[in-house]
């Protein structure tokens, strides 16, 4: 019987998804679990919401109820009808990453949960029920370091000795303006050298979009800040062994994971004082964390980091140790998996 149901309503591929897939990745081994509503890399096929609740009418041997990990609001909801409204024999785990106050009905679905983990100290604040505070992992088999990193660049067909890329959905909040004016400043001073913005603006944000790429034009550097759209999940692993340095510089962030891939990937990063960039940063060994709306400091920063091969070289070795001994989807999975067991073992 399967013990743990893990929700992902979402169609287009977040951060989020990435969270959940990473750590679903590492419990198929652990648990009989079953995905619910969209697929996610690497992970079993998914079940419909309607069959979740079919089989979660029998608790799994051995267990008074199966657990429902949830992640977003749709899916609080959905789990909430079928725990309080159908009367099915399940728990609902959450987690939360934001760092500020919950909106009134996120608040109110958030205080219905069974149990809560929190990605950071911060994120817990915000929230009650919480059981543990474990910070997202990154697959850190699937996110690997490139043999040769410039023969994995060439491979991309991008052109260029070296890229640098921003990863995620193109809008102010995600600072996209900020990575392209960083990108204003620091490719003229480093020949050689292609931007990526890697992600898609929803149709709200087209105009932001344009006038992106018009500044971009009006430097007559369109030819080296490109936008190749939003990258299917299978295929970022090997977008990110071909760079040479990650740079995300919201104006907030949860959490973020982009940093992170990028480090399991041995590529340092640098980024704006937002999510948990800085625990990343891991005193600047591994990446450089500038202030909010700072594209200059951030161009700054990378210049001087990829000016200096010895430098990159040793942040790019230290970023893969820091992310697979603390930031691993394994041990992400191990502090939820103590959660669980907690709830089972309470009945």
């Amino acid at each position: 019987m399967t013990e743990l149901y893990v929700t992902n309503f979402n169609k287009n591929f977040t951060g989020v998804s990435a969270t959940a897939a990473n750590v679903l990745r590492q419990q198929v081994a652990l648990h009989n679990v079953k995905l619910v509503g969209r697929p996610l890399p690497g992970c079993p096929a998914p079940i419909a919401l309607k069959t979740a609740r079919s089989l979660s009418a029998t608790p799994p041997k051995g267990k008074l109820f199966a657990i429902w990990h949830v992640r977003r609001n749709t899916e609080m909801r959905a789990a909430l009808w079928s725990r309080d409204v159908l009367r099915l024999p399940i728990r609902i785990v959450f987690t939360s990453a934001a760092q500020r106050r919950h909106s009134a009905l996120p608040r109110w679905l958030i205080s219905r949960m069974d149990a809560i983990v929190a990605t950071t100290e911060e994120a817990a604040s915000f929230v009650p029920h919480v059981r543990a505070v474990v910070p997202h992992g990154v697959d850190t088999d699937t996110f690997s370091p490139a043999s040769n990193r410039q023969q994995a660049w060439q491979a991309l067909g991008y052109g260029g000795a070296l890229g640098i890329a921003c990863i995620g959905r193109i809008r102010p909040e995600k600072g996209t303006d900020l990575f392209v004016e960083a990108m204003l400043r620091l490719l003229p001073q480093l020949p050689g050298a292609k931007a990526l913005v890697l992600g898609r603006a929803a149709r709200e944000h087209q105009g932001f979009l344009k006038g992106l790429k018009d500044r971009i034009a009006a430097a007559g550097l369109a030819d080296r800040i490109l936008f190749p759209g939003e990258v299917p999940a299978a295929d970022l692993p090997a977008i990110l062994r071909g760079l040479s340095l990650v740079m995300q510089l919201p104006r907030y962030e949860g959490y973020g994971m982009v940093p992170l891939e990028g480090m399991a990937s041995a590529v340092p990063f640098v980024g704006s004082e937002a999510g948990y960039y800085r625990s990343f940063a891991a005193k600047g060994t591994t990446g450089r964390v500038v202030p909010l709306e700072a594209p200059e400091e951030a161009a700054t920063a990378a210049l001087a980091l990829l000016q200096d091969p010895q430098q990159h070289q040793a942040m790019c070795k230290k970023a893969r140790e820091v992310a697979v001994e603390s930031f691993s989807a394994a041990r992400e999975a191990q502090g939820i998996e103590a959660v669980y067991q907690e709830l089972w073992a309470k009945g």
